[in-house]
């Protein structure tokens, strides 16, 4: 069984830093693309972060220059560097991957449980 498990979330005063981590565990052939998402209270989820296997990054407009992601593909492992946090940054942070699974011929999507960050004013 494929597994994400995150972790590193927690209470920050605003203008402080966190690192999230998300490490994918089990059989696991190859992994595409891994991705942050960000579910604030009462709105819906949304793509905060990616990277390619090849190391490529995309962010969302309001933390670039801010939340650096990053991967270890060794350690099927991605990372979420927060800077800066602000209020609004408070929701879960869900981490997700598109791999293939071993003995299986097809990428699919699969969803960390959930890491909750919280910023204080």
């Amino acid at each position: 069984q494929v597994q994400l498990v995150e972790s590193g979330g927690g209470l920050v005063q605003a203008g402080g830093s966190l690192r999230l981590s998300c490490a994918a565990s089990g059989s696991i052939f190859s992994i595409k693309d891994m991705d942050w998402y960000h579910q604030a209270p009462g709105k819906q989820r949304e793509v905060v972060a990616t990277i390619t296997r090849g190391g490529g990054t995309r962010y969302a407009d309001s933390v670039k220059g801010r939340f650096t992601i990053s991967r270890d593909n060794a350690k099927n492992t991605v990372y979420l560097q927060m800077n800066s946090l602000k209020p609004e940054d408070t929701g879960v942070y869900y981490c997700n991957a598109v791999l293939r699974p071993s003995g299986s011929d097809y990428y699919t999507s699969y969803w960390g449980q959930g890491t909750q960050v919280t910023v204080s004013s």
